[in-house]
């Protein structure tokens, strides 16, 4: 019952902190508050209405062949001390549980969701996030109004150098090493979030910029602009990448998610 109050309380706190973007896509935010509502009411509703238990009357009988208890009410089984000794660790457990839960939904700050989620997803590997027949449409459209899932989409589609010859892009993400070439090449990214951060996939543009750990460190965020070229890292598994004209370091932006 206390989970279910501080699941409640903590998803309006998000809520109306504009901080649920950072677990579900803004589409379903009225949906999940409205829920959390009529979750919150019922789970009143239910520690009103159920009742505690069983209470014995305080005058248990002590004479006959059948006869259970102390002059106090207290069954035999209760007054075990190993039946008291599971019930104290049930309690302590109950405890830390709901302890364990209010410093992880209430107290610790909401954090998005970071390089180390990407080493575990396939970073601009889901079809359904990045299209071809988007990356298509894109070939005649004004680039300068390209976003990064965009410019993704277009290299993801295998356009060739001489395609992006003159274009410049500017694109703002966190840092997250080049598994390949993590010495000199660097992604831009982020993450595309269909339904909520479980299925959130990363998306992210390469840099290439040696010694770019000198300068930023992974998670930190970045704008990054400049054209693009075939890669100079022999090491590397990126054919085409982004030599940046500048490189800035930025705050997180309230909105880290691509919808």
């Amino acid at each position: 019952m206390l989970l279910s109050i501080i699941g409640v309380v903590a998803t309006l706190w998000l809520g109306f902190t504009g901080q649920l973007a950072l677990y579900i896509h803004p589409r379903y935010f009225v949906f999940t508050i409205v829920m959390a509502v009529v979750a919150g009411l019922l789970a009143l509703a239910a520690f009103a209405l159920v009742p505690d238990g069983p209470h014995t009357n305080g005058h248990a009988h002590a004479d006959g062949p059948h006869a259970h208890g102390d002059a106090h009410g207290h069954a035999d089984g209760d007054a075990r001390p190993g039946n008291r000794h599971w019930r104290r660790l049930g309690t302590a457990g109950s405890t830390l549980i709901a302890a364990a839960a209010v410093v992880g939904l209430l107290v610790l700050p909401p954090s998005t969701l970071s390089s180390a989620t990407v080493t575990q997803r396939d970073l601009n590997g889901s079809a359904s996030t990045l299209s071809g027949n988007a990356a298509a449409e894109l070939m005649g459209a004004d680039y300068a109004a390209f976003t990064m899932k965009d410019w993704i989409s277009l290299l993801r589609q295998g356009v060739g150098e001489e395609f992006l010859a003159g274009k410049t892009a500017t694109v703002t993400g966190f840092v997250t090493p080049d598994k390949s070439d993590p010495e000199n090449v660097f992604f831009a990214a982020r993450f595309v979030v269909t339904c909520c951060a479980v299925d959130a996939q990363p998306i992210g543009l390469p840099v290439y910029a040696p010694g770019w750990q000198d300068r930023f460190e992974t998670d930190s965020w970045v704008t990054v602009s400049g054209g693009f070229r075939t890669n100079p890292s022999q090491a590397s598994d990126q054919a085409l990448v982004m030599v940046p004209d500048s490189i800035t370091p930025v705050p997180e932006p309230d909105s880290p998610y691509v919808y």
